[in-house]
């Protein structure tokens, strides 16, 4: 039903207070709630009753206004038995983000308000569509019994002649229906509809692609995991799943629209609860990340790491080898942002990236939503960090060393080379080339994705290591040009892995040459250059951040690193330097 026929029920006892030219949504359901903060209990569409006891001043309104606005409800109702008339601030905030809102008279019930509006959907729905989301309802039950994203799409295609696939966003195929979407139109789509999500508009997103037709619906993380009525959509974008229907929808009647809106809500509800199996793969990880970051005993990190491996590699008769990936997304300055560098201060870096390398690091040859089972991701800061079980790889029999040798006179023969999949370290570039094109879209041209790959180690003692390994190789792909970005182990080797051979007259002579005019300089003028060199390698070279980390005026930062680059003879523009820099800082 529309909100507009509301109005026409003088039962009902409404009076429109603001949002006259919203009257044509669509109310799904009702919900009633004096709830600050209702949105674990929203899925979109709803007439939301309020009494107005969660309000205690005028400062309320704003933010539980926004939260019904960011969770999709179809209007507010606010009962007028509390307070008398409704509160002016409750009513500018409505104007504010476009919700409508109404009156409701003391001598009418909400229980009369729910009792219509549950009586005129289910109305609605009745017929022929009535069968299909009687059917949908089973993603809702829990055990075997739901089905799965899959029931309801083979729903759609039965019932309804449509082909549909949920996707991840980077174009991964989480479910469908019939023939699998071949792997570059996914990442299209889900590139196509990042795009369109950056701008701001509301789905479903119509886009075509070699000639066909296709309708995106996003589908809101709205579980326990999510952001409460995100204000930003840079929270969420890198995260939420699609739907995409090969259909064109902008002609669709309201009803078949109405439907499709639920199917996504439904498959919300089933990442829920498929997401929370994460929980246990996070703790496991955020577990072991402390323990080495707080320089824990090998013996106590290794304890940590035989929990840890059943749970990721169930059935591995054998101690597996570990890497760690480390990611990081920035934002660039936005025209209008509440935070000192120029990003809102909201915005948090940690959890997005960790959503975003959780999707990176499964296969991107196996589909479905539980192909990511063996994947830990911990977030620390604005980092995302993976502890990643590697199977170790079986020791070849002596025939097969023996066939091996005598095939490599024959190299074009190929008989004796490994098969790649034995060798089930993660490589840097492998793991963008097919996620690069959709998240470049989402990072639009305000962000970055930044990821470094350690090697492989064996043992609890290593992880330290391979943790900074993975740093390191993550500033180093900071430095490099582009929206996403990766390095890897090797290309670390000529500088931090070879740090401890360096004699120790050798070291102290570079870090003298490199930091001792600072260190002078700093002494009789009290500049902090030191501390602001620091400050700027770790923020990648970020103006804006550093100067919000240091406190300072943009310029103030640009005329002390014009300072260092005086009196060092170098240049922080360039990546050479920076890692000299960087190095010495390390070394001193």
């Amino acid at each position: 039903m529309r909100l507009r026929a509301l109005l026409e029920t003088d039962a009902l006892g409404l009076r429109l207070l603001g949002g006259d030219d919203e009257l044509d949504r669509t109310v799904r359901g009702v919900m009633t709630t004096d709830l600050r903060d209702p949105s674990r209990y929203l899925s979109g569409g709803e007439l939301v009753l309020t009494g107005l006891a969660w309000r205690r001043d005028a400062a309320d309104s704003e933010p539980f206004v926004r939260i019904l606005a960011g969770a999709g409800v179809a209007g507010l109702a606010a009962g007028e038995a509390e307070l008398g008339d409704i509160p002016a601030d409750l009513v500018e905030a409505c104007l504010q983000h476009r919700l409508p809102l109404f009156a409701v008279h003391e001598t009418v019930a909400f229980a009369t308000i729910t009792e219509h509006v549950v009586r005129q959907v289910s109305g609605e729905r009745a017929g022929d569509l009535a069968a299909v989301v009687d059917r949908h309802r089973r993603l809702m039950t829990s055990g075997p019994a739901g089905g799965g994203p899959e029931v309801v799409l083979d729903l759609l295609t039965s019932d309804l002649d449509l082909r549909a696939w949920v996707l991840s966003p980077t174009g991964r195929q989480i479910a469908g229906a019939g023939d699998p979407l071949p792997g570059p139109l996914g990442a299209t789509l889900a590139g196509q509809h990042l795009a369109a999500t950056r701008t701001g508009r509301r789905g479903p997103h119509r886009t075509s692609v070699a000639g066909t037709t296709y309708s995106l619906f996003p589908i809101r993380n709205t579980g326990r995991g999510a952001v409460p009525a995100a204000r930003d959509v840079r929270e969420s974008v890198l995260s939420d799943w699609l739907l995409a229907v090969e259909a064109d929808a902008s002609d669709w009647p309201a009803a078949r629209l109405d439907l499709l809106q639920g199917v996504t809500q439904l498959i919300a509800v089933e990442r829920d609860r498929r997401d929370a199996a994460r929980t246990v793969r996070r703790r496991l990880a955020q577990e072991v990340l402390e323990l080495v970051q707080a320089g824990a005993a090998p013996a106590e990190i290794a304890a940590r790491l035989r929990v840890a491996a059943p749970v990721l590699l169930p059935g591995l008769g054998v101690a597996p080898q570990w890497q760690v990936v480390v990611a990081r997304v920035d934002w660039a300055a936005a025209a209008g942002a509440s935070g000192a560098s120029g990003v809102p201060d909201d915005i948090a870096g940690g959890p997005v990236a960790q959503a975003l390398l959780e999707e990176i690091l499964v296969d991107p040859a196996v589909s479905g939503p539980d192909s990511a089972d063996r994947i830990a991701v911990a977030h620390t800061g604005e980092e995302a960090i993976a502890l990643v079980p590697l199977p170790a790889v079986p020791a070849p029999l002596p025939e097969t060393v023996d066939a091996a040798t005598d095939s490599a006179s024959a190299p074009e023969s190929g008989a004796g080379e490994a098969p790649a999949a034995q060798d089930p370290a993660l490589h840097a570039d492998a793991l963008l080339a097919s996620v690069r094109e959709p998240l470049s879209a989402g990072l639009a041209d305000d962000g970055r994705l930044t990821l470094g790959v350690s090697a492989a180690v064996h043992s609890a003692e290593g992880l330290r290591g391979a943790l900074e390994e993975a740093r390191h190789a993550r500033r180093v792909a900071a430095a490099r040009p582009g929206r996403v970005c990766a390095a890897g182990h090797h290309e670390l080797a000529s500088h931090v892995l070879l740090l401890p051979f360096v004699p120790d007259d050798v070291r102290r002579a570079f870090t003298a040459r490199l930091l001792d005019p600072l260190r002078d300089y700093d002494r009789r003028h009290r500049a902090e250059l030191i501390e602001t060199l620091e400050a700027f390698l770790d923020c990648d070279g970020s103006w804006t951040r550093c100067a919000a980390r240091l406190h300072l005026h943009v310029n103030t930062l640009r005329y002390r690193v014009g300072r260092i680059e005086q009196l060092t003879g170098r240049d922080l523009s360039r990546l050479e330097d920076k890692l000299d820099f960087f190095l010495a800082l390390r070394m001193s």
